[in-house]
């Protein structure tokens, strides 16, 4: 059974910084074709931060590019998001997300950890 676990968010300043980690288990590494990040702010949309292919491509949503960064620690399996200049904006529910390509995508996601920005 696939499981992801999000840990890191807290309350923070507007202007400050948090990193999110997501970690993955009950699959390989070997099978995971991207690891992402999307947030749900309270009466809004899920919607896409940030992604992180196997090959190491990445990409950001309009809103957080040139402040936040994807990485991924494939021995770990590990997704992490280093946010940075956090805005009042930022504040949601960011989940993880990790897909796989068979005959369909496949999408698995955690159960989110909440960032809240305010002074």
């Amino acid at each position: 059974q696939v499981q992801l676990v999000e840990s890191g968010g807290d309350l923070v300043q507007p202007g400050g910084s948090l990193r999110l980690s997501c970690a993955a288990s009950g699959i390989s590494r070997f099978s995971i074709d991207g690891m992402g990040w999307y947030r749900q702010a309270p009466g809004k949309q899920r919607e896409l931060v940030a992604t992180i292919t196997s090959g190491g491509v990445t990409n950001y949503a309009d809103p957080v590019k040139g402040r936040f960064t994807i990485s991924r620690d494939i021995f770990k399996n590990t997704a992490y998001l280093q946010m940075n200049s956090l805005k009042p904006e930022d504040t949601a529910v960011y989940y993880c997300n990790v897909y796989v390509f068979g005959d369909v995508r496949v999408d698995y996601w955690g159960q989110g950890t909440q960032v809240t920005v305010s002074s």
